[in-house]
């Protein structure tokens, strides 16, 4: 049995206003994208440029909807990279097109900073010339995942489709923040992604120290790898994990994403530049997310760094439910709604006093819990 069909009215001309001048020449122009942009399933009402409204036909409720598009004109792919409103498209069929997004699915995402993410299936309708590159996305697939954070008030999708999301942070140059790799986990958490705490440039502090924070970490069953690129010490266990899965590479600015992918496969001959020296903070060398395939089986997607890393959407009941260690000792608390902070008798704040919980762990739930963002540095 098909999907249920239904309609949807959305805005057609989104915060437009009465042209200024009755001779503008882009008047022939916008009429023509109107044209080209309504398919036969779509009907436009409205008198005024502001309350113009169309109603199109989507299938499915909630997060399965897809638009309905015509497939017999469209070819599936996957997004290898997106800034804006273009994309890279690698087609099923073997083409890759440059592509841009059909306008209804730019006026559908209202809560999201970005239409079309990296990683995503999407249904592209190519050119009429087969020797023109080119292509508009008619449609995202729903996504099996997506790692994301809270930006501006809004979504920010980091990547799509993933199954496992390795979390970089660096020893030293910058500073090791084990509060933003707890965000990052929690967020995996709440997508039912793997996370992979990968601890890079281990060359610059004692491994000790090193080999003391991985192994909180491991106790929560969570895959670790320490890593050095000068001297490629853990490089072949980070490649063991990235075999046969789509990663995203995320993490603070600097902390050598980019160096690290290059080592597992020099061919990528990724960008890298130095951590600031005044500022100890890294610099955006990758600009976007970037899908590339592994050689030995597999698909890394590299990001851009991150600053701060706030979750999205996630009530402070829920959080709890994101830190692992937790979860054996919430039962005993005397609270059913309590929050592990301030309440008599709770189990999981008598835990973190036995250090059966590690207190850097329970500092980080409450940091997330108060909306505090990890301190910079």
């Amino acid at each position: 049995m098909g999907k249920k069909r239904r309609k949807v009215r959305v805005d057609f001309h989104k915060n437009r206003g009465r042209r200024a001048r009755n001779n503008d020449l882009t008047r022939e122009v916008d009429a023509t994208t109107a044209d080209d942009f309504t398919a036969g399933t779509e009907r436009i009402s409205g008198k005024g440029d502001l309350n113009r409204k169309r109603t199109i036909i989507v299938e499915g409720e909630g997060d399965d909807a897809r638009l309905e598009v015509d497939e017999s004109v469209c070819v599936p792919g996957r997004v290898l990279s997106a800034i804006g409103l273009n994309s890279l498209v690698h087609l099923d069929d073997g083409r890759r097109l440059e592509c841009t997004v059909r306008r209804v699915l730019r006026t559908l995402a209202r809560d999201t900073r970005n239409v079309v993410v990296t990683g995503d299936r999407v249904l592209v309708r190519p050119a009429n010339d087969e020797h023109d590159e080119q292509g508009v996305i008619e449609r995202v697939e729903p996504r099996s995942s997506a790692l994301s954070r809270r930006q501006n008030e809004r979504e920010h999708i980091i990547a799509a489709n993933v199954d496992q999301a390795a979390v970089i942070a660096s020893a030293n140059e910058p500073p090791l923040k084990p509060a933003l790799i707890d965000r990052f986990v929690a967020a995996c958490e709440r997508e039912s992604i793997r996370p992979l705490i990968v601890i890079n440039k281990a060359d610059l502090v004692p491994i000790d120290d090193l080999r003391a924070v991985a192994a909180i970490y491991a106790r929560l069953a969570y895959a670790v790898a320490i890593t050095s690129v000068p001297d490629r010490f853990g490089i072949d266990r980070l490649k063991r994990l990235l075999t046969d899965r789509t990663t995203v590479f995320s993490g603070q600015s600097g902390v050598g994403k980019s160096s690290l992918l290059n080592a597992v496969y020099p061919d990528y001959g990724l960008e890298t530049s130095h951590v600031s020296g005044w500022t100890s903070k890294g610099r955006h060398t990758t600009r976007r997310a970037v899908l590339l395939p592994l050689p030995f089986g597999g698909d890394v997607i590299d990001t851009p760094g991150v600053r701060q890393f706030e979750l999205w959407d996630v009530s402070s009941g829920e959080i709890e439910a994101y830190f692992a260690e937790f979860r054996p000792f919430v039962p005993s608390c005397r609270f059913p709604d309590c929050s592990h902070t301030h309440e008599t008798e709770c189990a999981v704040k008598r835990a973190v006093d036995e250090e059966m919980i590690p207190k850097v762990r329970y500092d980080s739930y409450v940091r997330i819990l108060s909306g505090d963002d990890p301190p910079p540095r």
